[in-house]
């Protein structure tokens, strides 16, 4: 029997037996609409099919110690499993993964408004940019933001900053002398920092900052942790550590901010209105520097820690990579310039190889404000929709040898069978993170001038294991041993 001859039945009995009692009719009716409101509920959510769920025998918590311990093993495990869609629960919140380029479809090709960007990055980053900026405003607000930024990371400043990058890192590492062993990852820190604000903030900014700058930037890090993630605000542990962590993020956010403040720095911010007229006060453009200084320290530091390393374990790949310098830019090895950059392939298609297994961030999130569909699910409202960049670009039915580092795997067109959403180290779309050129000059620039200093090679053929314990998946214990290389 169809829903409308249900409910016509139930209204006829039920007047049929009144005796033009309005209140009796208004009760009768009330009772109605709740029975056929519930039925067509019941309908609708047994014509719905959601993700497969993993389940969990540990209430609450879910399936967080598992996560937490080794994620893209469970990630992995679960794509093999679930297939490329699937749902689970940690610390009283429900996940659904995307993993794949076709599923991945869903966040990149998304509006804010249905996957919401703010719901989830906001109380990430707004103890560490500040409010006014970033996931503390508005979509169309923060997205004035980014162009503002953008502005000034183009081409002709690229051309300023090949120089600049390189002069920066000649000077940093003539501390390190002949030959030693180093912390690589602690040295790029400091070094990123340091060239990304002589490019991005000028000589006046750059002067006062040292290496302790770097240390500062690093407390900051402290917010983006798998607990403030994953943890309510509010919840009372781990007492200690976790108090200690928010004092050094927001005295590091005090002290970065107070050095903006000195100086008129980024004319381009200064210079910079809303679409109303209204200019940017104090508070957004030092939110807006911290943002644009911490967003490319933590994907130039991470990826060229760990692009030293790979470099390191393939002794002949490194030697290509010293031969190329002397090819592109000259047997004396002049001082870099933008256009002999471009022509550097091969340590370009290292640089992409890199990101491939290592990408700094390991996984993209939103909020679902609206049901969403995906790979034939519906995806409840309220569920964490996620991407993991780091599984997506080593899924064996995408990529060749996927586990093994092989920059000449770009010298095809398609390495990743042609898939839109297989390799996004960056984002992708609308959703594409503004500073990647800046990244690859950075970053080239950088190593172009280490391997013309220096030969590396792994301390006892030890090679880092990943850290875990933070959202972005830096190198554990990375000590390198280099040597300088004769002129």
């Amino acid at each position: 029997m169809h829903l409308y001859q249900i409910s016509s039945k139930l209204l006829g009995d039920t007047v049929g037996k009144m005796n033009d009692n309005l209140t009796s009719v208004v009760l009768a009716a009330s009772v109605i609409t709740l029975t056929l409101g519930y039925m067509s509920k019941v309908l609708l959510k047994q014509s719905q099919k959601y993700p497969p769920y993993i389940p969990s025998s540990i209430p609450f918590l879910g399936h967080a110690i598992a996560f937490g311990k080794s994620p893209i093993e469970f990630l992995e495990n679960a794509y093999e499993k679930y297939g490329p869609v699937f749902s689970f629960t940690m610390v009283g919140k429900t996940f659904t993964y995307l993993l794949g380029s076709e599923a991945a479809s869903l966040m990149f090709n998304s509006k804010n408004e249905d996957l919401n960007a703010e719901d989830v990055y906001s109380r990430l980053t707004t103890p560490v940019f500040g409010k006014g900026v970033a996931y503390d405003v508005p979509n169309p607000i923060f997205l004035e933001q980014k162009k503002m930024l953008k502005t000034g990371l183009n081409i002709a400043h690229f051309k300023q900053h090949v120089r600049i990058i390189e002069a920066e890192t000649r000077e940093y590492f003539e501390r390190w002398g002949d030959s030693g062993e180093r912390n690589l990852f602690e040295a790029l820190s400091e070094l990123i920092i340091l060239t990304a604000s002589s490019c991005l903030h000028g000589k006046e900014i750059r002067s006062m900052l040292d290496e302790r700058v770097a240390q500062l930037y690093a407390d900051l890090d402290g917010g983006f942790s798998h607990a403030a993630w994953l943890l309510p605000g509010w919840l009372p542990l781990p007492s200690f550590r976790r108090k200690c962590i928010r004092y050094q993020r927001d005295r590091a956010h005090r002290e970065i901010k107070n050095i903006f403040f000195k100086d008129d720095i980024l004319q381009t911010l200064i210079d910079a209105t809303y679409k109303d007229g209204h200019p940017l006060n104090d508070n957004e453009i030092a939110g807006m520097l911290i943002g644009l200084l911490l967003a490319g320290q933590h994907t130039s530091s991470t990826t060229s820690a760990w692009m030293g390393f790979f470099m390191a374990r393939d002794k002949a790949l490194q030697k290509r990579c010293y031969a190329e310098q002397k090819t592109v830019c000259g047997e004396d090895l002049p001082p870099l310039d933008f256009d002999q950059l471009k022509d550097l392939s091969l340590l370009e298609r290292c640089l992409k190889e890199t990101l491939r297994l290592r990408p700094p961030i390991m996984t993209m999130m939103r909020m679902a404000r609206s049901p969403q569909t995906a790979a034939g699910y519906t995806i409840p409202v309220g569920h964490q929709v996620c991407v993991s960049p780091t599984v997506n670009h080593r899924l064996s039915d995408t990529w060749a040898e996927r586990m093994e580092f092989n920059p000449d795997r770009y010298l095809n067109d398609n390495p990743a069978a042609g898939e839109k959403f297989a390799y996004v180290p960056f984002g992708a779309g609308r959703h594409r993170c503004i500073g990647e050129n800046f990244a690859y000059v950075q970053i080239k620039t950088i190593w172009s001038t280490m391997l013309r200093l220096y030969d590396f090679d792994l301390v006892d053929g030890y090679f880092p294991t990943i850290n875990y314990t933070t959202m972005i998946h830096t190198p554990h214990n990375p000590i390198i041993r280099y040597k300088r290389r004769k002129q």
